[in-house]
């Protein structure tokens, strides 16, 4: 099975009951134990007695009752909660939306897009991030030190002069007449 959730450990105990997506059967996890070689874990469910019925879950995804109070520690957020979520500058100024999320290493990084600085990354860090309340739709960040740019402007800037026309020869006085050849003599 490939995991997609952060804490196979508490989510894989025997006696949890997952759900196939989109199916309200239940199927109660009768052993669980992590691929010692490899990514991934190996589990039985009580409901599911033969190859075949196992065969049936290939490629399904299987889903837990979530309840994001009881299951995230203080602090701690799902990824769908924070996406949409408007960033702000301690100064107020909206920033932008996050757009997506994605990790390297241990830190995840927030894509935002949509305000006056086009879009950037954001570390979901404490030295950047002031405010982090996602279920109030709030995120206030340091922009300064961020060191955001506005985006260019698509509007030309009437102070700079517009740039001198370029003309074109016609093409009669650029392409050369070939010169006449000579008579060939009589042999």
């Amino acid at each position: 099975m490939e995991v997609l959730t952060d804490r196979p450990e508490d989510r894989f105990v025997v006696g949890t009951v997952l759900y196939r997506e989109g199916d309200e059967r239940p199927l109660t996890i009768a052993m669980a134990e992590a691929v010692a070689d490899g990514p991934g874990w190996r589990i039985r469910f009580r409901e599911v007695a033969t190859r075949e019925g196992a065969d049936d879950l290939r490629g399904a995804y299987l889903e837990s009752v979530v309840r994001p109070d009881e299951d995230l520690a203080r602090g701690s957020y799902y990824w769908h909660e924070v996406i949409g979520c408007t960033v702000r500058g301690v100064d107020g100024a909206e920033l932008g939306t996050v757009k997506d999320i994605y990790r390297i290493a241990e830190t995840e990084v927030f894509t935002v897009d949509g305000g006056a600085y086009g879009s950037f990354d954001l570390p979901a860090v404490r030295a950047f991030i002031r405010i982090f309340a996602p279920r109030r739709g709030e995120i206030v960040v340091d922009a300064e030190s961020l060191d955001l740019r506005p985006r260019p402007s698509r509007e030309p800037d009437p102070d700079r002069p517009k740039a001198p026309r370029r003309r074109t020869r016609s093409r009669a006085s650029t392409t050369a007449t070939p010169p006449e050849t000579p008579p060939a003599p009589d042999a």
